[in-house]
C-alpha cells in the first residue's frame, strides 16, 4: 500500500544520525539540518549537548527518551503538523535503531507528515563489515534482554537462523551473555567490536570460548555472530524443523527449502511429506 501524498504546508521530522564514537563523523548535512530545525528532540540531552557544543549547533533541546516517548509522542508530531521543522537524534548513531523513536515515526507516517533521513554512521553495519564475517544475508538483533530468562529464550528462537546476526551488549553484561550464547548456539564463531571509531578501537575475532578468556573488556560493544550451519544433516524430526522455522518467521517454503538443507532430504519430496503430514494433524 503506498503511503498518502505529504502537505508540504507542514513541518517536516529528521531522522538525523550522529557519529557512533568520533566526532569528526558528523557530516555536513547533519551540521547543517540540526541548525536549520526549530527543535532537536534527543535522547540524553547531557551526550547531546557536547556534539551539539562542538559544531556551535545553538538550537533549543528537549529530552525524548523511553521513559517519556508515550507522553511526548503526540506533541512532538503536533509540533510537526503545525509547520515546526523537527530533528530526532539517538545518543550515538541512527535514531529509532535500539533507541526510542519509532513511536513518533510511525504516528507521523499515519498521518502522512513529511518524514527525512539524514545518514550517518551506524555501529552495527560498521561492525559487520569489518568483521570478517559473513556480511550477506544478516539479522540485525540489537540488545538482548538483560535478564538471563528472556535472554536465553531469546537465542534459542535465534538458534537456527542460517545467516549472521548482529548484537549489542553493554560491557557489564557481556560475559553472561556470551556464556548464554555458548551454552545455546555452540561454540561459534564470532567478532567483538568494541569503542568502533575511538582510539582504542578494537576488532576481536574468535570463538565465543576464545573471547570468553579475555578479561576486563570495556567500551560500547557490537557482536557479530556467525549463522546456525549444519555439518551435513540433522537429527531429528524434519517436520518439527519446518515448524519451528515458520514460528521464528520463515514462510512455509522457506522453513521447508531450509529443512531440506538441514536434513540433506530432497526439497520437493519434503514438501510433499509435510503437506500430507499436515493433512493428518
Amino acid at each position: 500500500m503506498r503511503t498518502r501524498s505529504f502537505d508540504h504546508n507542514k513541518g517536516i521530522l529528521y531522522l538525523v544520525a550522529t557519529p557512533i564514537g568520533n566526532l569528526s563523523d558528523f557530516s555536513f548535512r547533519a551540521v547543517e539540518t540540526l541548525k536549520l530545525v526549530d527543535k532537536i528532540y534527543a535522547e540524553d540531552t547531557r551526550n547531546s549537548i557536547v556534539l551539539l557544543k562542538h559544531y556551535n549547533i545553538e538550537t533549543k533541546l528537549e529530552s525524548y527518551h523511553e521513559f517519556s516517548q508515550d507522553e511526548k509522542t503526540l506533541s512532538i508530531v503536533k509540533e510537526v503538523e503545525d509547520g515546526m521543522n523537527i530533528a530526532l537524534i539517538s545518543d550515538a548513531g541512527l535514531p529509532v535503531i535500539s533507541d526510542p523513536g519509532y513511536k513518533v515515526v510511525l504516528e507521523a507516517r499515519k498521518r502522512g507528515l513529511p518524514i527525512s533521513t539524514i545518514p550517518g554512521a551506524s555501529a552495527g553495519i560498521s561492525a559487520l563489515i569489518a568483521s570478517g564475517l559473513a556480511p550477506m544475508p544478516y539479522t540485525f538483533y540489537g540488545f538482548l534482554d538483560s535478564k538471563k530468562t528472556k535472554r536465553v529464550s531469546e537465542l534459542n528462537e535465534l538458534k537456527y537462523i542460517p545467516h549472521t546476526i548482529i548484537f549489542y551488549e553493554a560491557p557489564h553484561r557481556i560475559k553472561d551473555t556470551l556464556e548464554d550464547m555458548l551454552e545455546v548456539f555452540g561454540n561459534r564463531n564470532i567478532c567483538l567490536a568494541r569503542e568502533l571509531t575511538k582510539t582504542f578501537e578494537e576488532y576481536i575475532n574468535g570463538t565465543i570460548e576464545d573471547v570468553l578468556e579475555i578479561e576486563g573488556l570495556k567500551g560500547e560493544m557490537v557482536l557479530i555472530v556467525e549463522g546456525y550451519k549444519d555439518s551435513n544433516s540433522m537429527d531429528g524430526n524434519p517436520f518439527e524443523k519446518i515448524d519451528e522455522l515458520i514460528h521464528l518467521g520463515y514462510k512455509p517454503n522457506e522453513a521447508i527449502k531450509e529443512a531440506s538443507k538441514l536434513f540433506n532430504m530432497d526439497r520437493r519430496a519434503l514438501y510433499k511429506d509435510y503437506l500430507e503430514y499436515k493433512n493428518r494433524k
